[in-house]
């Protein structure tokens, strides 16, 4: 009989305790891949914007604002296809292993949701999920979100009772993670050295996010500032893959970086992270900055955030700027990325102590089980999550 008391809601029984790392190995039966998907036809458009902004009340003449970005790629976002390659991948290095763990793929805003997914595994009779959501990072949109809609998901389909599903921790830092990045960085700021004249600057981007929720990423007990866990890792993250930039060519040592921010929305009233990036860029000239590599730190894939915003808005302000531009390859499906994750999946299931995970900067190993008020959307307030403490 299970005797552990239930800290943990929704939880399997080697986290239900509460503690910030599993203590126990865990059996899974599948991974559910957790997504936010995207349109995929002009049809799909405004019916997904309305799902991503749901609560909101934001009416269709403000979505077709960023309809646009859609239309002009045909109406098809290529994140749905992006993850179909993810899934393969996974399942043929899962295989590989000769660990028996089938890919379930849910998204939270568009088909194939969360619910069909968790309800496939359930008619399968694998009811013991682990759940590695697309995203890396610590805050609302990237981490608490989707547990709230594991939990949502849990209860709206009943299998709250029969369904368990836990998360991987967040894989910010994790070596797959990072050094994924690196090969497109060094080769970039080779092609950009090659020109001669000024030393490349480097241009860290990820998603902006209003700073009421930035400050409450992570648990409020680390005490990291406005930009909370959120920044703090970005910025941690970003500066080991400098060092291993350095270390694979010594050339690169007097090549400065920073962290940039972009894909804002919202209110002008409301103070989001900065500074943007395309702002940023408009400034470099002045600061004797000839070229400069673009590298979507945020980002696992090359989504319409990376498509529009930087291949299209930031290389433009590139191009007016009279500044040469290379935007860096995301992880996709990158084999170092992809064995990674299953490394982390392995590592859950073994119940690897936290001493003897491998992790690339001070902020790592982060937590199994997310820790009581991380993450809250102020907005909102806390709703019930699932593979954390309440709230």
């Amino acid at each position: 009989m299970d005797t552990i008391e239930t800290v943990v809601p929704f939880a399997s029984p080697a986290t239900r305790a509460g503690e910030p790392y599993a203590t126990a190995p865990q059996r899974y039966d599948g991974l559910l891949l957790a997504g936010f998907g995207g349109p995929e036809g002009q049809d799909d458009v405004i019916p997904f914007l309305r799902n991503v902004t749901r609560g909101r009340g934001i009416p269709d003449e403000r979505l077709e604002e960023v309809a646009h970005h859609y239309r002009h790629f045909g109406g098809v976002s290529p994140i749905n296809a992006q993850n179909r390659a993810l899934k393969a991948a996974l399942e043929a290095e899962l295989a590989r292993r000769g660990i028996d763990l089938p890919v379930y793929w849910g998204n939270r805003n568009w088909a194939p949701y969360l619910d069909d997914a968790v309800r496939e595994a359930a008619d399968d009779g694998r009811p013991r999920l682990l759940a590695f959501a697309t995203s890396a990072y610590s805050s609302f949109s990237s981490c608490r979100q989707y547990r709230e809609d594991f939990a949502r998901v849990l209860t709206e389909t009943g299998l709250a009772g029969t369904v368990t599903i836990d998360k991987i921790r967040q894989f910010f830092d994790h070596p797959g993670f990072v050094d994924s990045f690196v090969p497109g960085v060094v080769e970039a700021l080779a092609e950009l050295r090659g020109a001669g004249g000024a030393a490349p600057r480097v241009l860290f981007t990820t998603h902006s996010i209003p700073i009421d929720d930035a400050r409450r990423s992570g648990p409020s007990e680390l005490g990291l500032g406005d930009g909370g866990a959120y920044e703090a890792q970005h910025r941690a993250v970003a500066e080991a893959v400098m060092q291993r930039v350095v270390e694979r060519d010594a050339r690169m040592a007097d090549v400065e970086w920073e962290l940039v921010y972009q894909s804002r929305s919202g209110p002008a009233s409301q103070p989001w992270l900065e500074p943007d990036i395309c702002d940023r860029i408009a400034e470099l000239p002045g600061e004797d900055v000839e070229t400069v590599a673009i590298v979507p730190i945020g980002f696992v894939s090359d989504h319409m955030e990376v498509m529009w915003d930087l291949d299209n808005e930031a290389l433009e302000a590139a191009e007016e700027a009279g500044m040469r531009a290379i935007r860096t390859p995301t992880p996709g499906v990158d084999p170092t990325f992809v064995t990674g994750i299953v490394d982390l999946v392995e590592e859950r299931m073994a119940a690897v102590p936290r001493e003897q995970r491998v992790h690339a900067t001070e902020y790592g190993p982060w937590f199994d089980v997310c820790r009581p008020a991380c993450c809250e959307n102020v907005r909102a307030g806390f709703r019930p999550a699932a593979a954390g403490i309440a709230p």
